[in-house]
């Protein structure tokens, strides 16, 4: 496989054009100043043809996910909602189960449950909430998946675990969406994505965070290789439900500007790595809109990448780019 610094890719295919999903947009915000700017944070999206609005679930200075979200749904008509994703650890699942499922009756079937089990180290070491080793967090995250999952049927049910034991319990309000809202799983290692190409409706391409911060390791995580190689994970983990799974991809780094070399630069010495392993990144999206497009299409046929969210202090400037790509 070789690339174009200028974003111009030579490479064999891996789908073929029945294989496409259709392009749809996401917008990932954390705050706001005010309701008002919150709102029409969430109306724009809209307008321009953004799919979903969706949160980080962080104790940093951002909204809580579950009140923002409904405001964004109480103000829109269309948007999906939801986080990117919920920290299993932070809410005990049965809790988490009827706080999702009255976000999906109160927005009429809108919301997307992305999930994982959890990854900032800052949040467990301020909060006191105990940072296990990550074998023992993506164990809970599975059980509590499972709780999750069971409590969306409102039939009852036990579930004895190793992390968690439920007796003879019905959730209740139900989801619109039934039997469960699409679930997003996220995963820059082997054992989620395997995980996330077994359980999930969408898996979330990202960069390895297992160190509990952003460093050198999670840019080198970025690269089209890595990339290659997460969705092979992901590809061999679904097997025959492949075709079933939608690809998302959160872009990190994003640089929307007449002058695409300009802008590949300044991000390739602001991290610095070599200009092509940004140029050639599926988490980074640089230059003016129709060369954005151009590199989406491409990556859709090569990756499989139909699910893109950006910023949401992205939310004007890549409205071009949606405008370009509506209905492909």
């Amino acid at each position: 496989m070789t690339f174009n610094p200028m974003g111009g890719y030579c490479f064999l295919m891996t789908t073929t054009p029945q294989d496409l999903r259709p392009f749809r947009f996401g917008i990932q915000a954390s705050k706001a100043a005010s309701r008002t700017e919150w709102v029409e944070l969430a109306k724009t999206c809209e307008d321009h043809g953004f799919s979903s609005l969706t949160m980080p679930d962080h104790f940093t200075d951002q909204f809580a996910p579950m009140p923002a979200l409904m405001a964004a749904a109480d103000a829109t008509s269309k948007l999906k909602i939801g986080a990117l994703v919920w920290d299993n650890d932070y809410k005990h699942p049965v809790v988490l189960a009827k706080e999702l499922a009255t976000l999906d009756l109160l927005s009429d079937g809108r919301l997307e449950i992305g999930i994982g089990p959890g990854w900032m180290l800052t949040d467990y070491e301020q909060s006191g909430i105990v940072y296990d080793r990550p074998g023992v967090r993506i164990d809970r995250f599975l059980e509590g998946l499972e709780i999750i999952k069971r409590a969306m049927t409102g039939e009852k049910f036990s579930f004895t675990g190793v992390h968690y034991k439920i007796t003879d319990y019905i959730s209740a309000p139900l989801p619109v969406q039934r039997p469960c809202p699409p679930i997003l799983i996220g995963g820059g290692g082997k054992r989620v994505l395997t995980l996330a190409a077994k359980l999930a409706d969408i898996v979330g391409i990202n960069p390895s965070m297992k160190d509990g911060v952003v460093n050198a390791e999670t840019i080198s995580h970025m690269s089209a290789e890595a990339v290659s190689e997460k969705i092979e994970i992901v590809r061999n983990g679904a097997g025959e439900r492949f075709s079933q799974i939608e690809l998302n991809i959160r872009t990190f780094l994003v640089n929307i500007r007449e002058n695409a070399q300009e802008a590949i630069d300044g991000t390739a010495n602001m991290f610095k790595v070599d200009p092509s392993m940004i140029a050639n990144s599926p988490f980074a999206l640089m230059g003016p809109p129709a060369k954005i497009a151009e590199d989406l299409l491409a990556r859709r046929e090569h990756w499989g990448l139909s699910y893109i969210i950006v910023g949401g202090e992205d939310v004007n400037t890549f409205a071009p780019v949606i405008k370009i790509l509506a209905g492909k």
